[in-house]
């Protein structure tokens, strides 16, 4: 007799998605594995946005729709989690095994939250999890790149325990690093699982715009290390080839870093857990010398 799949509750936080949340609605309607609970935080919208999700909810009982008001700007990374937070009030907590936070700009198989909570079932130290996500570019999808141990923030999910035994969610930027952190220190897996696949339909950035975005992520890669400018430098190099506008968003990645370095901002991790942070990009960029090296002379 096969084992049940473990169970799931969702939560997402919308603002001004009235484009894609119907994509994110139908996607979700068609799952084979259903989650007990689907919250949907409107967070002040101004378009559509609840106008869809109400009509989802009143064919969907699992589907609830939760408005809230916010009259200043929503700051990217905190705003989010704080929708989230708010989310959480109405989940079954005691009856979920499995935390889902997933963005209002997606869309997977039928298949996908089977597939992924199968994952959680098959391994109980498995902590963090997603599948990878796929952007526009060009006339096809391509997956965007992570590291081994980096689970999506747009689709990511969390044992119960585990997002428990980490305090949840960071209600700040950075939070969907600050997550892993925390559960690989305390010996939780993370990961991603790059047969498992979802499509973000806004592309990375583009609500604040690409500078914006590099100055944030420099930041937070100050404060979730305290210091790896080597890193730091030659991630900022390959932004600057690859990234759009070329030089600006490496330049941004590079500002956000120092500047944030040099205010002497707060950790938003322990010692500790910063060491461990520092000791995994040590080993990326490692693996990336001998990459490159392999590349250029042949194995040896």
């Amino acid at each position: 007799m096969n084992k049940p799949l473990p169970s799931y509750g969702v939560i997402t936080p919308v603002r001004d998605e009235e484009k894609y949340i119907t994509c994110t609605l139908k996607a979700m309607v068609r799952q084979r594995h259903k989650p007990l609970v689907w919250v949907l935080v409107d967070d002040g919208s101004t378009d559509k946005s609840a106008v869809l999700i109400r009509k989802y909810a009143q064919n969907h009982s699992w589907i609830r729709l939760l408005q809230t008001r916010r009259d200043s700007p929503r700051l990217t990374g905190s705003a989010e989690i704080e929708a989230f937070n708010t989310g959480l009030e109405l989940l079954p907590l005691s009856e979920c095994d499995v935390i889902v936070k997933l963005d209002a700009d997606l869309s997977f198989d039928a298949g996908y939250f089977e597939a992924l909570l199968s994952k959680f079932g098959e391994d109980g130290r498995l902590g963090i999890a997603s599948g990878v996500y796929l952007e526009e570019k060009g006339a096809g999808w391509a997956p965007v790149p992570m590291p081994d141990y980096h689970a999506a923030g747009a689709s990511k999910a969390v044992r119960a325990e585990c997002f428990k035994a980490i305090g949840g969610f960071l209600s700040q930027r950075g939070w969907d690093t600050v997550d892993e952190i925390r559960a690989l220190a305390l010996g939780w897996k993370t990961r991603h699982f790059p047969e498992l696949k979802f499509y973000h339909l806004k592309k990375e950035g583009s609500g604040m715009g690409q500078v914006k975005t590099g100055l944030m992520h420099g930041e937070i890669m100050y404060r979730t290390t305290g210091g790896v400018f080597l890193f730091m430098l030659f991630k900022a190099l390959a932004r600057a080839i690859t990234g759009r506008p070329p030089l600006m968003a490496g330049a941004a990645l590079l500002f956000g870093y120092l500047k944030t370095s040099f205010s002497r901002a707060p950790l938003l991790v322990s010692p500790n857990e910063a060491a461990l942070y520092q000791a995994l990009l040590t080993q990326r960029l490692s693996g990336g010398f001998r990459r490159a090296a392999t590349h250029l002379f042949g194995k040896k």
